[in-house]
């Protein structure tokens, strides 16, 4: 199995290239962006030396599968997918924020609340609960949209309009379509008995309408419980049986790593590879609903750019 982890396209009418953590980003003539997810992994802000084999192609079906779903609530970027590991899609100036929005206590936010703390982004949470446990109504509590290498930080809407990240009437606009996507993303993951526990949204802009960029209610972006079993494991304070990428982070603290200084990533070895490929595929077929079907991996870089090329030049 071969894992693509870095890519080097040349493009027609490229004007540049983004390098992400996890996406290859190429600007077309400054008006179309060809985003290629690869099959690198990254946790704890950190991008592990290992790829993992059909990772890329898993969360861009995913991602085109749920824009596809949404463009009822917002418009959205994506124009195409002209190969199963690549969105073509319109070029958006982004909001320097991530929407995050969180139905349940969980991840960092109870890493945060069993510390003590009882206010986040601007959010005020009520004493006594517990992990996992649902909030009444779901909860936005942004991030900023970190440089390379740096850490997304936590920043509440005040700050947000203070700044002038983005104009009040621009903000509410971003809040009305992240509460609304993750209502259907719930509704989505209900009828596939799972609960969406909390995702991000990206935003930008072109020609002044505010559009959903990025991927959605993929593992990468989201956590998701087993709606089975969700209330007894939580009465009980057992930990959920979960679908995200939470097993990865949960792998590297037990072998003590969190991306802090000195750290050092364990080793990846084959076996843990295909054990993270062989997740993301139990993720995938339990979110769609369908059944995951391997693309070609003998030259993966060759087949994306002849499908790339193909779409450019129609």
């Amino acid at each position: 199995m071969k894992a693509l982890t870095k890519t080097d396209f040349n493009f027609p009418g490229q004007k540049s290239v983004y390098h992400g953590k996890v996406r290859d980003v190429y600007n077309i003539n400054g008006e179309k962006l060809v985003m290629v997810a690869t099959d690198r992994i990254s946790a704890f802000d950190v991008v592990l030396p290992e790829g993992i084999p059909y990772k890329g192609q898993m969360l861009n079906q995913i991602a085109a599968k749920f824009l596809d779903a949404t463009t009822d609530i917002c418009p959205n970027w994506k124009l195409a997918t002209p190969d199963p590991m690549v969105t073509v899609g319109v070029l958006c100036e982004g909001f320097p924020v991530e929407m995050i929005v969180r139905g349940y206590l969980c991840g960092s936010a109870w890493r945060a609340y069993k510390s003590g703390v009882r206010e986040i982004c601007g959010v005020k949470l009520p004493d006594g609960m517990r992990e996992n446990e649902k909030f009444p109504e779901p909860i936005i509590t942004p991030t900023t949209k970190a440089e390379m290498g740096l850490h997304d930080e936590d920043i509440s809407k005040e700050e947000i309009l203070k700044q002038g990240l983005a104009t009040p009437e621009e903000y509410e606009v971003l809040e009305k379509y992240t509460l609304a996507l993750f209502k259907r993303g719930t509704e989505i993951a209900a009828e596939r008995g799972l609960i969406l526990v909390d995702t991000k949204y990206e935003f930008g802009k072109h020609n002044g309408t505010i559009y959903l960029m990025d991927e959605i209610h993929t593992p990468d972006s989201s956590r998701y419980f087993y709606s089975e079993g969700y209330q007894e494991r939580f009465e009980k304070g057992e930990p959920q049986k979960q679908l995200s990428k939470e097993f990865v982070r949960e792998w590297l603290m037990e072998n003590g790593f969190q991306g802090k200084e000195g750290q050092k990533v364990p080793e990846m070895t084959p076996a843990i590879v295909q054990s993270i490929s062989d997740r993301y595929i139990e993720l995938f077929e339990n979110i769609t609903g369908e059944k995951f079907v391997k693309e070609d991996t003998s030259n993966i870089a060759e087949r994306i750019e002849k499908n790339v090329m193909n779409f450019l030049t129609e």
